[in-house]
């Protein structure tokens, strides 16, 4: 009797074990789960602050753009009737040029002065397409170059892929469903 005895102390000892195997394992799975709630609240989190960066970026140079673009006006419109038509008349009386040669150069300086203007409005307009956060959505397969961009956990960079799209579509850009030109970020 001693041996069905054993056995039967066996059978409990092992069912004990089985339950504290169990629990521990469901101990494990619920700290896991807490582990990945917050590296998701952490992963949201960082997501949240830099879309909040892209956009503070995106309302700076569009701010900028505005002011470059307010400098061009002005220059193209006051300078031009002040300060080249003062050109003007010194290059005919002073110089003894003729009033069309006169009136020409003058026009070229302008000109040269709102096209300065016009890339320096053009470049600062650039930080409005919210390029961090397109590359970072895209790596999480949302939006129209997430089948461009590397997985979220690959180690490639998204920027090295941007430039390749950027690069592959130079002569011919890439076109969603509708034939609507994307823009690379």
């Amino acid at each position: 009797m001693s041996a069905a005895g054993d056995g039967a102390d066996r059978d409990t000892g092992d069912g004990r074990e089985d339950v504290a195997g169990i629990e521990e394992a469901l101990r494990a799975l619920g700290d896991t789960g807490r582990a990945t709630w917050s590296a998701g609240r952490d992963a949201s989190k960082a997501f949240r602050i830099l879309l909040a960066a892209d956009v503070s970026l995106a309302r700076s140079a569009f701010g900028r753009t505005l002011a470059f673009t307010g400098v061009a006006i002005a220059f193209g419109a006051s300078a031009w009737l002040l300060l080249m038509g003062a050109l003007v008349a010194w290059l005919s009386t002073g110089l003894g040029w003729a009033w069309s040669l006169s009136l020409l150069l003058t026009a070229v300086l302008s000109i040269a002065a709102t096209a300065a203007a016009g890339w320096g409005a053009m470049w600062y307009f650039e930080h409005t397409r919210l390029q961090a956060t397109r590359r970072q959505l895209a790596r999480l397969g949302i939006g129209e170059l997430a089948g461009f961009m590397p997985d979220a956990g690959s180690p490639g960079s998204t920027t090295a892929a941007a430039d390749r799209v950027a690069d592959a579509t130079a002569d011919k850009p890439v076109k969603k469903g509708l034939g609507v030109d994307i823009t690379p970020p």
